[in-house]
């Protein structure tokens, strides 16, 4: 296993520094004093390297003794897929892990533990990264060429932590490497205005390109091109689109990255840092960890029941999202959001995306039942499947937490081509922009297709084509892209941030909605309103907190 993998069980604890006050809320933001370390020591390179570590161990989001990162999962599936078109919750009904019902209806409130917990793991990853740096800069031991390279990844990952806060709350409060007690953290969320806070995070990402190296001995640490890459996601963010665009051609141009052959193998534990993988969080199992917590504990529920798996069931697939799978028989899609039958032609994707009953699942040998998923009657018969680990790999774990060493991605190749694809047609270059989409399909239309059990025919009637036409009309061509990115991203935790960036939140997901409900009970009360969903509320906890400081 490599380094990153079989060291995150070192945490460095700094009890001086919370961000909530413990006469707020005793359990809040609660942590596990692993050892004491003198101050004097406190900036050797060892204790400063391990820092450092604690720094990147909230990235997998979890923080403390439990195993509750399923309320704060690196993936953002609750986040960004349960609260758009492409999943429902899914378990075991409305009542089981109902605070994620409450966001999948958009009855969301600042009370709700994921918005608690979400907001908890990604500062607590600031204030390990802050107390890193600001070990890191006062050592005047550690070696001067390599505390550059340090310091370039703590920019990167503060300048990750906050870009999460500001796509999922918005209104943020921003603290530096110069807090040093409890009161500096207490600091409004309405101090910056939404540029203002954009230019930080910019600068973060900045600051770490000039800093890093082009490349790094161990996997898991950011390079030069990985700043750049996540410097053009802030841009895209922002629709300043000629420096997306720059950006992401300086990454593509590094020959560092490359679409891999065959879809299925990006998602292969075994593939994990391959050369599609720009940025990911590095989960490993069996390393001595506690429960497993350095394995992908915030995507536990995912399970899909059956004859192999913990019987969780969440994270399930929409109608929806498996209707856009649909193709016609020159192999374009068709958007058309009726259910998909039998013998409609589909994207090869749609089978290793979502487990359907009468598909093969995985290398299992056997087909995919309804009956595997967890009440049939309100989240229906899919499951997903993109990114769970066969049971019959030795990077799945079959006793409890049932989880797995898939690490997550949080930008890869495919991801930035796309971002490339909608800058151009943002820019008005069309066709350079069917390129690129084409490049994503051209992968897809490749690729090893899901056989039958016999492995004689493909699975299902998949037919895929690369655009053949020239894009002559902006509209169709931005919504051909968009299109792109769901099929090839779905389940990744983008979909919602997308739909809320493009500001088509509001429309996309009414409609879907509208159409949903009668198909899902479960939905008969949800509506999204534009202007007050389009972000997660600021915990209460938060905001009495603050209070309390006055």
């Amino acid at each position: 296993m490599n380094f990153f993998k079989t060291t995150y069980t070192s945490k460095l604890v700094f009890t001086a520094l919370v961000i909530f006050s413990s006469s707020c809320s005793d359990d809040y933001l609660e942590e596990m004093t692993y050892g004491e370390i003198s101050p004097s020591e406190m900036t050797s390179p060892g204790n400063v390297d391990r820092a450092i570590i604690a720094a990147y161990s909230l990235l997998n989001g979890q923080y403390d003794a439990s195993s509750s990162a399923f309320n704060s999962p690196a993936s953002n599936w609750s986040f960004g897929d349960v609260v758009s078109d492409d999943a429902y919750k899914g378990g075991g009904g409305t009542g089981d892990q109902n605070n994620i019902h409450l966001m999948e209806i958009f009855n969301t409130n600042p009370t709700i533990i994921d918005i608690e917990r979400k907001w908890v793991a990604l500062y607590e990853g600031v204030k390990r990264t802050n107390e890193a740096m600001r070990l890191l800069q006062n050592s005047q031991e550690y070696d001067v060429a390599l505390k550059e390279n340090r310091m370039g990844e703590l920019y990167f990952l503060r300048g990750h932590y906050y870009f999460e806060l500001k796509k999922i709350y918005n209104t943020i409060p921003y603290i530096d490497e110069t807090a040093a007690t409890v009161n500096d953290y207490a600091v409004s969320h309405t101090q910056y205005t939404s540029e203002q806070l954009w230019d930080k995070i910019e600068e973060n990402f900045s600051n770490a390109y000039e800093r890093l190296p082009n490349d790094q001995e161990e996997v898991g640490r950011p390079n030069k091109m990985t700043a750049k890459a996540y410097l053009a996601k802030t841009y895209i963010f922002q629709g300043q689109w000629q420096n997306a665009l720059d950006a992401a051609n300086e990454v593509i141009n590094s020959n560092k990255y490359s679409l891999l052959p065959n879809f299925r193998d990006v998602f292969l534990p075994e593939n994990d840092n391959s050369s599609e993988i720009i940025f990911a969080v590095q989960h490993s199992v069996l390393d001595g960890a506690p429960d497993n917590y350095n394995g992908s504990i915030g995507d536990r529920l995912s399970a899909p029941g059956g004859p192999f798996y913990s019987q969780y069931g969440f994270h399930r697939p929409s109608q929806n999202l498996v209707n856009a799978y649909k193709t016609n028989a020159i192999g374009m899609p068709v958007l058309d959001n009726k259910n998909l039958a039998e013998a409609d032609f589909v994207d090869p994707r749609l089978d290793h995306t979502v487990g359907r009953p009468g598909i093969p699942y995985l290398d299992l040998g056997v087909l995919y039942e309804a009956s595997w998923a967890r009440d049939l009657s309100t989240y229906g018969p899919f499951a997903p499947k993109k990114r769970i680990v066969s049971a019959n790999s030795p990077y799945q774990i079959k006793t409890w937490p049932y989880i797995s060493a898939l690490n997550y991605y949080i930008i890869r190749y495919a991801d930035l081509l796309l971002w490339k694809a909608e800058a151009l047609v943002e820019l008005g270059d069309l066709e350079g922009a069917r390129a690129v989409v084409n490049q994503v399909r051209g992968r897809a239309k490749d690729s090893q297709y899901v056989m039958n059990l016999e492995g004689t025919t493909p699975a299902a009637s998949y037919r895929i084509e690369t655009y053949n036409t020239p894009w002559t009309d902006q509209a169709t061509a931005r919504e051909a892209v968009r299109t792109e990115r769901r099929l090839e991203l779905a389940l990744e935790g983008h979909r919602f941030f997308d739909l809320v960036r493009w500001g088509v939140a509001a429309e996309t997901i009414n409609a879907y909605l509208e159409v949903e409900k009668t198909r899902r009970t479960h939905l008969t009360n949800a509506n999204f309103i534009e202007g007050t969903h389009n972000y997660f509320p600021v915990p209460q906890k938060y905001l009495d907190y603050l209070a309390s400081t006055k």
